[in-house]
C-alpha cells in the first residue's frame, strides 16, 4: 500500500508557499515541509538565483534579479540564530503565516540548505555547512537534521565533499534529485550542459560512503505524464547505484505543488503519484513514500 502524504486542510496554503524571505531576512526562511513533517529552516546559498539547472517546474523566479548578490556569513549565522529561537520558543507561530499549523506540525525538523539555486555551487560550501552546524550543536539542538537538497552536480569538488563529511558527522542528511531514467528526459526536464552519467556517477559515489534519500519529482508535460518505459529506465538507474555498492534508504516520489517556471507543466494526479511510488517498491524493493501537488485531485 501506497503512504499517503498527510494533507490537513489547514495547511494546504503552507505546503505550498515556500518564500525565500521572511521578515528582513534575506538568507534564512521558515518552512512548513510536506516532506519532513514539520518546520525546516531553509538557508539561501544563492541568493542571486544563479543555477547550473534550469528545472522546467522550478518555482524560483528568475525574470525578476534579486537585490541580494552575494551570501554575507555574519548575516546568514545571524537570521540563523534568530530563526532557531523563533521556532524553538514558538513564537514563529504567532507569525499570521504560520498561525494556522497543526499542533503536530510545529515543530523543528531541519536546517535545509536549499534556496534559489544549486547550493553545493557556493564556492565556500564546507565552511559555512561547519559554521551551521556548529550553531546547531551551541543551542544543543542534536535531534535537528542538516538537510542538503541538491541536485548532486557538485559532489566531485574538494570543497563539496568536505562538507558532505561535516554533515554525516552533525546528523546530516542528503537529498538528491534524480528524476529521469534516461538522457533524453532529463534533458527535457533539467536543461542543463551537465551530462546525466555525471549525476549518476555522483550519486553513486556519494551513497557508498553515507545513505541517501532521493528526490524524484514527477508531472505532466505538455499534458503527458512520464511514459511505463522512462519510469522502468528510472527504476533501473537505482537498482544500478545500488548494485554498484550504493545505499539508498528513501525514494521521495513528489508532484508539482507550486507555481512551476513553465506554464506547460502541471501536476500529476494523486493516483498517479501512488502508482509510481507503487512501481518503486515493486521495481527495486526500495522504501518510496509518495508527496502530492495541492492542485491534484
Amino acid at each position: 500500500m501506497t503512504e499517503p502524504a498527510a494533507k490537513p486542510a489547514s495547511s494546504l496554503l503552507l505546503f505550498g508557499s515556500h518564500p525565500r524571505l521572511f521578515a528582513a531576512n534575506r538568507f534564512v526562511y521558515p518552512v512548513l515541509s510536506r516532506r519532513s513533517g514539520g518546520i525546516s529552516i531553509g538557508v539561501n546559498l544563492n541568493p542571486d538565483k544563479v543555477c547550473n539547472f534550469d528545472c522546467i517546474y522550478c518555482q524560483v523566479d528568475r525574470v525578476r534579479q534579486s537585490e541580494t548578490r552575494f551570501v554575507g556569513t555574519e548575516q546568514l549565522l545571524a537570521e540563523l540564530e534568530q530563526m532557531l529561537g523563533m521556532v524553538t520558543s514558538g513564537e514563529l507561530f504567532r507569525h499570521e503565516d504560520f498561525a494556522a499549523t497543526p499542533l503536530a506540525l510545529r515543530r523543528l525538523n531541519d536546517i535545509a540548505f536549499s534556496g534559489d539555486g544549486e547550493p553545493t555551487t557556493y564556492r565556500n560550501f564546507d565552511e559555512i555547512i561547519a559554521a551551521c552546524a556548529e550553531l546547531k550543536r551551541k543551542r544543543g539542538l542534536n535531534d535537528v537534521k542538516l538537510v542538503l537538497i541538491t541536485n548532486a552536480s557538485m559532489f566531485h569538488r574538494p570543497a563539496v565533499e568536505r562538507g558532505l563529511a561535516i554533515l554525516d558527522a552533525n546528523q546530516g542528511e542528503i537529498w538528491a534529485k534524480l528524476e529521469a531514467g534516461t538522457e533524453a528526459y532529463y534533458q527535457l526536464v533539467e536543461r542543463t550542459t551537465i551530462p546525466f552519467q555525471r549525476i549518476l556517477d555522483n550519486i553513486t559515489t556519494a551513497a557508498k560512503v553515507r545513505p541517501l534519500v532521493i528526490q524524484a519529482l514527477f508531472m505532466r508535460i505538455r499534458g503527458e505524464a512520464p511514459s511505463d518505459e522512462e519510469l522502468a529506465a528510472f527504476c533501473d538507474r537505482l537498482n544500478e547505484i545500488v548494485a554498484a555498492g550504493g545505499t539508498l534508504k528513501l525514494v521521495q516520489i513528489y508532484t508539482v505543488a507550486r507555481q512551476p517556471a513553465e506554464s506547460f507543466v502541471a501536476p500529476l494526479a494523486d493516483a498517479e503519484v501512488d502508482a509510481i511510488a507503487d512501481l518503486v517498491r515493486n521495481r527495486t524493493a526500495l522504501a518510496a513514500r509518495a508527496f502530492y501537488g495541492v492542485a491534484a485531485n
